[in-house]
């Protein structure tokens, strides 16, 4: 009987990861322009799982998941998974004092609207905080406040009538209307610089 000698075992530390795995260098690129997406694909989902996120898409595309309004003053903070308290995580909002009632009634959509993302149950309990657990620094949230009304001031005597003797050219009126707002917008233009 003979018997054969058994292949060395493979070392022992760090194990190599194939080529197609999402932290393997990046492939050396032939030509052309890649996505900044791509290129920060692999960062944005360590520093996703660092805070609990396994998937990041909670975090990038958080005002579809829960609507614009909603999203307009909250902002995930972490997921925690925890030992005691069963099946399920935790998942962690950011809002400021004055909403935070209003989003503790949008929980059990706000749930169910996460787990939609996840596929699954994986958040059993929502958490609503006014300050981050990380701290004042890392936890600010973006509030969004009413968009800015531009100022507008009444043009001078001189370019209303330039306007008009340009709107006077034309016999179609939308068409005058139109030529007379943009020899007012040149005007408006010509006077800021």
């Amino acid at each position: 009987m003979t018997v054969t000698p058994k292949p060395p075992p493979p070392p022992k530390g760090r194990k190599r990861k194939p080529a197609g795995a999402d932290d393997a260098p990046p492939r050396r690129r032939m030509r052309g322009f890649e996505p900044a997406a791509v290129l920060i694909a692999p960062q944005l989902r360590r520093s996703a799982e660092s805070r609990g996120f396994a998937v990041a898409r909670l975090l990038t595309d958080w005002p579809e998941i829960v609507g614009a309004q909603t999203a307009a003053h909250t902002r995930p903070v972490k997921v925690s998974h925890s030992r005691t308290q069963g099946l399920g995580a935790t998942l962690t909002i950011l809002t400021d004092g004055a909403h935070a009632p209003l989003v503790q009634m949008e929980l059990p959509r706000i749930r169910d609207r996460v787990n939609a993302v996840y596929g699954f149950n994986a958040i059993a309990r929502v958490t609503v905080t006014q300050t981050a657990a990380q701290g004042f620094a890392e936890g600010q949230a973006q509030f969004v406040g009413a968009p800015a009304t531009p100022v507008t001031r009444p043009a001078p005597a001189d370019a209303l009538a330039a306007a008009e003797a340009v709107a006077a050219r034309f016999a179609d009126p939308k068409l005058a209307d139109s030529m007379r707002r943009m020899a007012l917008a040149r005007a408006a233009r010509a006077a800021a610089r």
